[in-house]
């Protein structure tokens, strides 16, 4: 595997909690591969947890890590998403989000209070996912007649990519992750066989 293709990130959710004067901080992160995805989930969570004060986040996505937000939810400007963010950085993690759910306890913590409890408690939930190995590459989409299926199947054996979403009938629709060093052989290879990768 070259460098360039793979990235870490975590393959399953990571619990973690904080407690400090009476206020609960409870972090989890999930592996997410969009920004619908990460909606989806915080909106999820703010239905589970509607009692809690605040829902602060933070992700990034992509082998670049170029995507990414750090929301605070209320709490004071870079007490809450910017630490969260902070923990998911120092791990060298992307694909990443991380929520940190807080119950207020009735004394208030000061910015540097709040920093340590976000933090603390990301950190918390990252320690707690398993580090996974990912391979940077996107998802493409075949269509081809059932007569080029042994072609295409030899290919997708050959370049060893995962598949999804399969239907051989008369009109075959098939898809497939390369991986970003496999693009230019995959599309050449289609090319050759005259088919359309969406």
């Amino acid at each position: 595997m070259t460098a360039k293709d793979t990235y870490k990130s975590i393959g399953g959710p990571g619990e973690g909690l904080f407690k400090d004067n009476g206020s609960r901080f409870i972090a989890r992160a999930y592996p997410v591969e969009s920004e619908a995805e990460v909606k989806e989930i915080v909106a999820a969570i703010k239905k589970e947890y509607h009692d809690a004060r605040h829902h602060c986040f933070a992700y990034r996505l992509g082998q670049d890590g170029g995507t990414w937000r750090a929301n605070d939810d209320g709490e004071p400007s870079g007490s809450a998403g910017r630490p969260i963010l902070g923990q998911i950085d120092s791990a060298g993690l992307s694909d990443v989000l991380v929520v940190v759910i807080r119950y207020f306890g009735g004394i208030k913590l000061g910015i540097p209070g709040l920093i340590r409890a976000y933090k603390t408690s990301a950190a918390d939930a990252l320690a707690a996912a398993q580090v996974v190995e990912k391979v940077a590459g996107r998802w493409y989409s075949l269509h081809f007649p059932y007569g080029d299926l042994p072609a295409v199947m030899k290919l997708v054996k050959d370049l060893d990519l995962p598949q999804r979403g399969q239907s051989f009938l008369a009109d075959c629709t098939l898809d497939v992750r390369v991986r970003n060093s496999l693009e230019r052989d995959f599309l050449e290879r289609m090319e050759k066989l005259g088919i359309f990768t969406g």
